[in-house]
């Protein structure tokens, strides 16, 4: 989801209370905090040898003691219009930067009101060659093409 898709959502539906759905389904609580909004730049090569660059932007959330906080959708977006400024872009992706257990970075899938609640339903990242025609062999992917495409009936 991109940042000004959320801002928008966040925008209409100020007063509701937002929460993140985790993959699994699990809910994080509801007196999570966002503690930081980030801009994230990513400048790497991949296995090909390609010089390559993605930005996108982190929400960091945090679970404190105090069970009696709630972060509104209007509270999120002032957060995040402070921001702007190291933002510098409205078009990025949005991922949410949870721990439990071990610190994960989630990308923000969709977000439904429920009952008052805007949930951010988050999903999982996955790894993935970037350089398929250079690193694997044509025989090889050939293969896993044919391994993931649909089966006819």
């Amino acid at each position: 989801m991109k940042l000004s898709e959320l801002a928008q959502h966040l925008a209409q539906h100020s007063e509701s209370v937002v929460r993140f759905a985790l993959p699994d389904g699990t809910m994080v609580p509801v007196h999570a905090h966002v503690t930081e909004v980030a801009r994230i730049d990513k400048r790497f090569v991949d296995c090909g040898g390609t010089l390559r660059t993605d930005a996108f932007c982190r929400l960091q959330t945090w679970i404190a003691e105090d069970t009696y906080h709630r972060l509104t959708a209007r509270k999120l977006l002032s957060i995040i219009e402070k921001a702007k400024p190291v933002l510098l872009a409205d078009d990025l992706d949005v991922d949410i930067e949870h721990e439990k257990g071990v610190i994960s970075q989630y990308p923000v899938e969709h977000i439904k009101l429920t009952g008052g609640e805007l949930v951010l339903g988050l999903t999982t990242r996955h790894t993935a060659c970037l350089a398929e025609d250079r690193c694997i062999r044509p025989d090889v992917t050939a293969s896993i093409s044919l391994k993931l495409s649909p089966r006819s009936k």
